[in-house]
């Protein structure tokens, strides 16, 4: 998708517009066509290159719940706009979005372009920019004067990209899917810096009727100045919900850490004390950042899990207990509105196998572009809420999704 009517200010060459790559994830009439790849053609490339990739689940062998481009559902679906974390690309959350899209959601996954660590639009190779992805975010603390500010006017960027997004499925020609949007319930939801984006994006949209961040903690206006719709809040070993109860003990005895953990903790109290819109707080005790990706339902050898911010407690199960969740609140955003929980997960326990669907869903090609493998390298444990993909120098970069 192509704004033709903003200047990317993340461009290393000043004056083009702003161009998105996002992929859709929809109701579909009836169930019936197989499967969509998870990674079909030049997406494969989206697993970790050899020797590291050795110890990832072939993408191949990935089941999916969604057909692709099948014949969407005639009924009226509100939109939901889900922004991944910085470095991500939006495949990365294909679990949720197909549970999403299967409690009758349309799902727009966004993929911020120079942001993620790299990207290909219309069969060109487009990498991360350090505008788009700041070396100030290695601070410790990110709410530190820098690192804030540089957070800032990226989210201004995020949140256009949202906004773009949402106005853009108003045409029905764009795609199908876009004619069954009910553009009068819009729902923000991001993972890491993708939900900082959906709460600012849902307090300056009026159509917005709820925001979810997922392990994020909060930058830009809304932060300070709150939020008056519904949102939620959820949390894995970080303090983005006001909250430490997820923190493990030795994550607190980390100066460093303690110090970042303070001042999410601050920063995201703050937020809902000046909120009129009803906050809810869920902490996932045990879970890890990437156990809220597509990374928490693969196969994942040892020595690369440890490489990653996954959690003793995650995987499949709670992927999708997170989607339910999510779904729930964003029917009924006011059900329970004021609470908090905490859910602990249990490592012994034995996933079920995978359920149909409540509503058969499908996925949307538009325009196919490419992806390239990558490296990653991630903070986890203490600093795993701010723990995202980082291209490193010479090494191949992150992947993204499809406009």
């Amino acid at each position: 998708m192509t704004d033709a009517g903003r200047t990317d200010p993340l461009a290393p060459i000043p004056g083009r517009p702003r161009v998105l790559s996002v992929w859709l994830w929809y109701p579909a009439a009836a169930a019936g066509a197989a499967p969509a790849p998870y990674a079909p053609g030049a997406w494969n490339d989206l697993h970790l290159p050899a020797p590291v990739g050795w110890g990832e689940t072939e993408f191949d062998a990935v089941r999916t719940r969604a057909a692709e481009g099948g014949r969407p559902d005639v009924s009226r679906h509100p939109l939901v706009v889900l922004e991944p974390g910085l470095g991500l690309a939006a495949p990365q959350y294909t679990a949720l979005a197909e549970n999403l899209a299967s409690q009758g959601f349309i799902v727009a996954g966004v993929t911020p372009t120079y942001s993620a660590n790299a990207t290909v639009l219309d069969g060109r190779t487009v990498r991360s920019t350090d505008a788009g992805n700041p070396r100030t975010f290695d601070a410790a603390d990110l709410h530190a004067p820098a690192a804030a500010r540089a957070a800032d006017a990226l989210l201004a960027v995020w949140v256009a990209d949202a906004h773009f997004v949402a106005r853009a499925l108003a045409d029905p020609g764009r795609t199908p899917p876009a004619a069954h949007a009910d553009l009068r319930h819009v729902g923000y939801v991001g993972h890491s810096f993708g939900g900082a984006a959906a709460l600012e994006a849902c307090r300056t949209d009026p159509n917005c009727t709820a925001a979810v961040d997922l392990d994020g903690t909060q930058f830009g206006p809304v932060s300070r100045l709150g939020l008056d719709r519904p949102f939620l809040l959820v949390a894995t070993d970080s303090c983005i919900a006001a909250s430490c109860r997820g923190v493990t003990a030795s994550c607190r005895g980390v100066t460093a850490s303690a110090t970042a953990n303070a001042s999410d903790q601050k920063v995201a109290a703050g937020m809902m004390a000046a909120s009129r819109g009803h906050g809810r707080t869920q902490v996932l005790t045990g879970a890890g950042h990437f156990d809220l990706t597509d990374y928490g339902a693969y196969y994942l050898a040892a020595p690369l899990r440890k490489l990653l911010p996954l959690g003793k407690q995650g995987g499949p199960g709670l992927l999708r207990k997170v989607g339910d969740d999510v779904g729930a609140f964003l029917r009924s955003p006011t059900a329970g509105r004021g609470s908090s929980s905490t859910v602990s997960t249990d490592a012994t326990t034995v996933v079920a196998p995978e359920r149909s669907l409540l509503q058969p869903a499908a996925r949307a090609a538009v325009d196919r572009t490419r992806a390239l493998p990558r490296a990653l390298t991630a903070r986890g444990g203490c600093d795993s809420t701010r723990a995202r993909v980082r291209r490193r120098s010479g090494a191949p970069g992150e992947s993204r999704g499809r406009a």
